[in-house]
């Protein structure tokens, strides 16, 4: 009998590891399409030379200057096949090979200030993280246990008092709490900074703002989901077998609907994971936080081209591992998933 347990528990790992190996297998070609997507719109559909032009401004521009702009960054290449050189150098000294390719290698090159991309996010990210992390951890126990106690009191004015103040508060714009946290909170009562930061522990006073506005700002839309998802379980045979037992009602919830409920909430919770590491655009920009967020809207405003490149391609990367970790974590939470 050991041994036929010890059997089963490699096969279901191997199970596992050929799960994830096929998982990881497919992401890659989708990466490598949004790759070759992104390239052919930022220098097929966008020349290198209109670039130039809306760098150096659109009259005046001599040909001249064009050609210089290009050569300081690399863009007097061919895009992707170079046919005055031998081997594989006809691939590698390309704009693709050097501007796109590279990025798997985590290669961003430089931005038009000189600043070397990778170092600007691996310096960025540790503010955006600083606001993101607190928002998802705080939030999602905030919005699970809103949703749990408007399922709790269901069919009554506690419920409805609650849809009624999630779909209001679902409804306002993610600018007017900023705005309005901005001016109350920080300009009225003084209780803390209205933008900047700093470092170490004198960040805190300068996140709780950010980091309560977005909680806030997304109560609404993930209590009214979670309730919608609780109440499908909370009707289901299994949870009238657990109340015919004896259960009561608090231990039905927590036992049996908060924890079949968990999946669904695992999907939210996993794919969300790494998209924390880009920042969120409008309170990092409101704020003077030095994130990847505001590293983005500066970019787009500079028309710094190869920042906003990079960060499109980094973006696209972290949501296809947040869908393989989606997809892993299904195999945790319901071996089923396995053998489909």
């Amino acid at each position: 009998m050991a041994g036929m347990a010890t059997q089963g528990d490699g096969e279901r790992g191997g199970g596992v590891i050929n799960y994830i190996i096929r998982r990881v297998l497919y992401a890659l070609p989708i990466l490598i399409g949004v790759n070759l997507i992104t390239f052919a719109l930022f220098f097929v559909v966008n020349t290198p030379e209109d670039m130039a032009r809306m760098q150096l401004g659109m009259k005046r521009v001599t040909p001249e200057a064009i050609e210089r702009w290009k050569a300081e960054r690399g863009y007097d290449k061919p895009l992707v096949f170079d046919a005055s050189k031998q081997g594989v150098h006809t691939v590698t000294e390309t704009i693709f090979f050097e501007k796109s390719a590279a990025m798997f290698a985590l290669d961003f090159g430089q931005a038009d200030d000189g600043r070397d991309i990778a170092s600007e996010i691996a310096k960025r990210a540790g503010p955006s993280l600083a606001i993101a992390l607190p928002v998802f951890v705080v939030g999602l126990m905030t919005m699970v246990s809103v949703a749990l106690l408007m399922v709790f009191f269901r069919a009554t004015y506690v419920d409805a008092g609650g849809v009624v103040l999630c779909v209001a508060l679902m409804s306002i714009s993610a600018l007017f709490y900023i705005i309005a946290g901005q001016w109350l909170v920080a300009k009225v009562w003084r209780l803390v900074p209205i933008s900047g930061f700093a470092d170490g522990g004198d960040a805190l006073r300068f996140l709780l703002l950010p980091v309560l506005i977005g909680v806030v700002s997304g109560i609404g839309s993930g209590a009214r989901w979670y309730r919608t998802l609780f109440l499908e379980e909370i009707n289901r045979e299994y949870v009238r077998t657990a109340r015919a037992k004896g259960l009561s009602e608090l231990q039905v919830l927590f036992r049996h609907v908060l924890r079949n409920g968990l999946i669904p909430i695992l999907t939210a919770s996993v794919a969300a994971i790494p998209l924390l590491f880009m920042g969120s655009l409008l309170t990092e920009s409101f704020f003077g936080i030095p994130g990847l967020g505001s590293y983005t809207i500066d970019a787009i405003n500079h028309q710094d081209f190869a920042v906003v490149r990079s960060m499109v391609f980094l973006g696209s990367a972290l949501y296809i591992v947040g869908l393989v970790l989606t997809d892993i974590s299904y195999t945790w939470a319901d071996p089923r998933v396995r053998l489909e």
